[in-house]
């Protein structure tokens, strides 16, 4: 008889649901932190350079984790020179979705200044379906007949939100102009990159023995020159003038922490969690922010918004749930 033991399997369960709870916060804060940063009064901050700080933070923080991991300065450097400088195809390779995550990341923040954050976090989650079809398409998977459902799910639940709020105008206390189409098509780009970006990464980590920290780093690595030349491209003359931090404060230090964590925080959820919990947590972050911006930013609940986000947080359960199939024994 196999011996279970209790001990490692309670410390399985209790990072198992730590993860849950703390992606779920991550998800709801960092809508209402993006969406609160882009319609306060005040100087508006650069988001070419919240997305490039972000990145630095990233790198700085994997960095740390190889550096604990590997037990010493000389075996990081020796870590980084194996990996990077004598692999500089599969380096080349990373440089992909890294470009691609900046210009993800650039479009979040362009639909978060156009799109309340309840709609914003429902929108989003259109990322299930391109992340779906770059899987049948780059990785060959085969969908279930439930997944197909819920990708059908996802798409009508949206088009509801999208609609729920198609005819109203800009709130009346947000200075700022809103342009809410705009808004969405901002936020479908950056699904369909992040679609991309995942399964292409996804792809590379299957295929190498190289971790999940050190892809990171990577990936970080090559994300600097990128958004380097997005800054000056697309803010030059304002960094010129005014400054690489113009408009940055306390929240703004706390959201470029809080964006880093997030893509950190997927790593450990797909280590110790499952989809199901992964689901749970999305779909409790959307809920999450739906009433926080009832309280904060005045947003109106209407029917057709609640029938679309219990569509959309139904899709996500339905894609991630797996029929179990009867085992036996022998």
């Amino acid at each position: 008889m196999k011996r279970i033991d209790y001990s490692s399997s309670g410390n399985g369960q209790t990072l198992k649901y730590v993860s849950l709870v703390t992606l779920t916060v991550q998800n709801a804060l960092l809508g209402l932190s993006m969406r609160y940063a882009r319609t306060r009064d005040g100087d508006m901050f650069l988001s070419s350079t919240a997305v490039l700080m972000a990145e630095v933070v990233k790198l700085a923080t994997c960095l740390s984790i190889v550096y604990v991991q590997s037990g010493g300065i000389i075996q990081l450097i020796n870590e980084l020179d194996k990996t990077i400088i004598k692999q500089p195809l599969d380096t080349l390779k990373v440089c992909v979705p890294s470009f691609v995550y900046v210009i993800q990341n650039n479009l979040l923040y362009v639909s978060a200044s156009h799109l309340d954050a309840a709609t914003y976090q429902v929108t989003y989650q259109l990322k299930i379906l391109t992340t779906a079809m770059f899987a049948v398409i780059i990785l060959r998977k085969q969908l279930l007949q439930t997944q197909w459902l819920s990708l059908v799910s996802l798409v009508v639940g949206v088009v509801l939100v999208q609609l729920a709020h198609s005819d109203e105008k800009s709130v009346a206390n947000i200075a700022r102009e809103q342009n809410r189409v705009l808004g969405f098509l901002a936020a479908l780009a950056a699904c369909v990159l992040s679609g991309f970006a995942g399964i292409f990464f996804e792809k590379m980590l299957k295929g190498s023995d190289i971790s999940v920290w050190m892809r990171n780093i990577q990936l970080s690595m090559c994300s600097l020159p990128f958004g380097l030349l997005t800054c000056f491209v697309s803010d030059g003359e304002i960094i010129r003038n005014q400054g690489f931090f113009f408009g940055y404060d306390k929240f703004i230090r706390y959201l470029i922490i809080l964006q880093a964590g997030g893509g950190l925080l997927v790593a450990m959820v797909v280590k110790y969690a499952d989809n199901i919990l992964k689901g749970f947590a999305t779909s409790l972050a959307i809920v999450i922010s739906c009433i926080a911006s009832i309280y904060f930013f005045n947003f109106v609940l209407t029917i057709r918004f609640v029938i679309g986000a219990i569509l959309v947080i139904f899709s996500i359960f339905l894609y991630g749930y797996v029929p179990k199939q009867n085992v036996i024994i022998a």
